[in-house]
């Protein structure tokens, strides 16, 4: 069973997700390579300055103390760091209804048709808020989601990491529900370190083109962004609406998740 699920110095994949949206043409499989073609071998052109390396590590002294452990502690992270409308920007409302029912958990089946399924014993809690901002003045309704998983250790988190990416890979058309779809689908992971990540152990980034009978016109972008921290994942999914750009919406999503991952880290996080 498959599991489903930043306005700092650096913001790792979700940044990436602007280069494919603004740079690559429709279809494209691949990211955006560097300037010149080819993979960059370091060294910086003639004339110009190196840039400034990034920090060795992650700058994150978790408590242990502060580690959930108990289906309770688990909701509590939860429901402190979950985001509502009020981070997503202005004119953002709280969608009916607005958290996920207890137990909620979606399974990506063998069809690639996402159903319902039971959380599995190795997460605590997950809990997912739903927000919108109302269609008016020639733009569709734009819908957002934010997610917060809490396992019972770091090394559970990481499988749900590895399997979010396998999901893109084996489903790259995948249907929502009813009237709801994804299609070229494509995904982008990087540790801490690489990909420009400096803010989470881990990040995973997903496009693709979002189709919905109901609103008709051409698809739209579908983003799935997601970030670990210890225990605890982060994840985001936009599904792009006419009438907003795809860096608009990018923007957003970076904020979102940059303020998410710091409320996570003040409840895990030791004093100075």
């Amino acid at each position: 069973m498959a599991y489903r699920r930043a306005l700092r110095t650096s913001c790792g994949v979700l940044a990436c997700a602007v280069l494919w949206t603004g740079c690559s043409g429709e279809g494209s499989k691949e990211p955006t390579e560097t300037k010149g073609g080819g993979a960059s071998s370091g060294a910086a052109p003639s004339g110009s300055k190196a840039p400034a390396p990034g920090p060795s590590k992650l700058d994150f002294r978790p408590d242990p103390a502060k580690a959930p452990k108990t289906e309770a502690d688990a909701r509590r992270l939860a429901e402190a760091a979950i985001a509502g409308p009020e981070l997503w920007g202005p004119g953002f409302v709280k969608r009916t209804p607005f958290l996920s029912a207890p137990g909620h958990w979606p399974v990506l089946d063998d069809g690639c048709v996402w159903q319902g399924g039971t959380r599995p014993p190795g997460v605590l809690y997950s809990l997912t808020s739903y927000s919108e901002r109302p269609g008016a003045a020639g733009k569709a309704p734009l819908r957002v989601a934010a997610t917060i998983t809490v396992h019972r250790d770091a090394e559970g988190a990481d499988w749900e990491m590895a399997d979010t990416l396998e999901e893109a890979l084996r489903c790259p058309d995948q249907k929502l529900r009813d009237g709801e779809r994804i299609t070229h689908l494509m995904s982008l992971g990087s540790v801490y370190g690489t990909g420009n990540n400096f803010t989470s152990e881990d990040s995973i980034g997903e496009i693709g083109k979002y189709h919905n009978a109901a609103f008709g016109g051409p698809p739209q972008e579908y983003g799935w962004f997601q970030s670990r921290l210890g225990q605890v994942t982060v994840a985001l999914v936009t599904k792009g609406a006419e009438g907003f750009s795809p860096q608009e919406i990018a923007t957003s999503r970076i904020e979102v998740m940059v303020r998410m991952m710091g409320r996570v880290e003040k409840q895990l996080e030791g004093s100075e």
